[in-house]
């Protein structure tokens, strides 16, 4: 990025709910200047022209997907952001990479093997490198984990157990939008697992080398709605009455950002946002459960569950000098009927979630009482923390004049290094073989499925 009088000019793509996070951040920094917004509906574009709008912003170019290529060099972009469908992701990076720009792109990086080849030989190719945003990595509490590791607390790390609860309101919402069919989002294996893998590879410091897993939609889609009751008859919650009750449905009327993005968007493509989470047409899964083997000899147990009363999860580390074990409670129950405050319509990480409980980190040396690691305040809301955090080392500073010596975005800090597109692949193969393994019901090796 170029700080100086010129600001450097970037390109959002995909302006759905998630993208208001960077179109806001780079208005915020005068460093930046979000010159174009790439998106098939104008209408949600419209909605992030606001956005600008309100920053005080002049409003962006507005382009169609079939423009990208071409107004790259045209319109002299510098800066692209890829927050678009999954599936898609690879039709932005390779064109922006081959054009020199400085690309992030939300995770995960793709969605297939082949995808995710096209993406590293076009990084070979050109030299240009991409971030993923793995916010999780900025989260303070992880960083703390990873500084206990890194740091010895428990000698070399031989096994690990995982579990990650997605409660009826977060895990939910994967089962109403486009995420609920496997060739859009990967399943969650991909999409949301792809956090979790690249938390542990970056704590272990370590390479997946084998995945042997089980899948299955046992709580979602109709068959189990109808097993379990839960299902009503809608194929979408506006303006349906079985769904006014309904603690699975979502009104987007009710929430001004849900919307603009979405409702009032339907006339252009067709899409639904409120889909019945008991519907047909699900080809995810909602309960996986993997072991994993790395490079290093260690193992991981992982269990993904994604209709869970409560929230949060539960990462433990045995080593060779103890244990450490991190709980963190995102909420401890949920109400019945679903509705979010949130102004970016989001129904997760943007704001706190009722009930919210907190983070304990426990270490459990051998041969010593167990000691409670200290941690820094924690706050729910925007990822815990690591969503600005991942921002400021992205895109520097709000304000660049205000930085010190010890800037946000310095790469020597270890604990908080960006995720490159190694990191991404490293995190998506894991959850690949995980999709494999669930159908041929084998271990699957990673260096069968992406060689890196």
């Amino acid at each position: 990025m170029t700080i100086g009088s010129t600001p450097s000019r970037a390109v959002v793509v995909g302006t759905g709910s998630r993208a208001q996070m960077f179109t806001e951040a780079l208005a915020r920094r005068p460093q930046l200047r979000v010159a174009a917004l790439c998106d098939p509906n104008p209408v949600r574009i419209a909605h992030h022209q606001r956005l600008l709008k309100e920053a005080g912003e002049p409003e962006a170019a507005a382009w169609s997907p079939e423009e990208f290529e071409r107004r790259l060099r045209a319109d002299d972009i510098q800066e692209v952001v890829v927050t678009c469908v999954d599936a898609l992701h690879d039709a932005y990076i390779v064109p922006a990479l081959r054009a020199g720009c400085r690309v992030v792109t939300e995770k995960p990086m793709t969605t297939d093997a082949a995808k995710c080849r096209r993406i590293l030989e076009t990084v070979e190719e050109t030299g240009n490198h991409l971030a993923v945003a793995f916010n999780y990595r900025f989260n303070p509490v992880h960083e703390e984990v990873h500084r206990q590791l890194s740091g010895g607390a428990i000698g070399e790390v031989l096994s690990v157990h995982f579990e990650w609860l997605l409660d009826t309101r977060h895990g939910a919402d994967y089962f109403r939008r486009w995420h609920r069919e496997k060739e859009h989002s990967g399943g969650l294996m991909v999409h949301k697992s792809s956090h979790h893998f690249d938390l542990v590879n970056w704590w272990l410091g370590a390479r997946p080398a084998e995945v042997f897993g089980y899948g299955r939609l046992g709580f979602y889609g109709r068959a189990a709605g109808e097993r379990s009751g839960y299902r009503r008859e809608y194929e979408r919650a506006h303006g349906a009455a079985a769904a006014q009750d309904d603690p699975f449905a979502l009104e987007l009327a009710e929430n001004d950002a849900l919307r603009s993005l979405y409702l009032d968007a339907e006339g252009v493509d067709g899409y639904h946002r409120d889909r019945n989470v008991f519907g047909d047409g699900v080809t995810i899964e909602d309960d996986m459960a993997l072991l994993v083997r790395y490079d290093t000899g260690a193992t991981m147990t992982y269990h993904l569950t994604a209709y869970s009363p409560w929230e949060g999860y539960r990462v433990m580390f045995n080593g060779t000098r103890g244990r450490l074990e991190l709980e963190v409670e995102e909420s401890a129950w949920q109400p019945s009927l679903l509705g979010t405050s949130s102004g970016h319509g989001t129904i997760h990480g943007d704001q706190a979630l009722a009930n919210a409980g907190g983070p304990r980190l426990v270490l459990r040396p051998l041969w010593e009482p167990p000691r409670e690691v200290g941690l820094p305040e924690f706050d729910h809301a925007g990822h815990g923390g690591g969503d600005e955090r991942m921002l400021e080392v992205l895109y520097g500073p709000v304000d660049p004049a205000a930085a010190t010596g010890t800037a946000a975005g310095d790469a020597s800090d270890a604990s908080r290094r960006r995720a490159t597109e190694e990191d991404g692949a490293l995190a998506l193969v894991t959850g690949l073989a995980a999709n494999q393994s669930f159908v041929s019901g084998k271990p699957v090796a990673t260096a069968d499925v992406v060689t890196l």
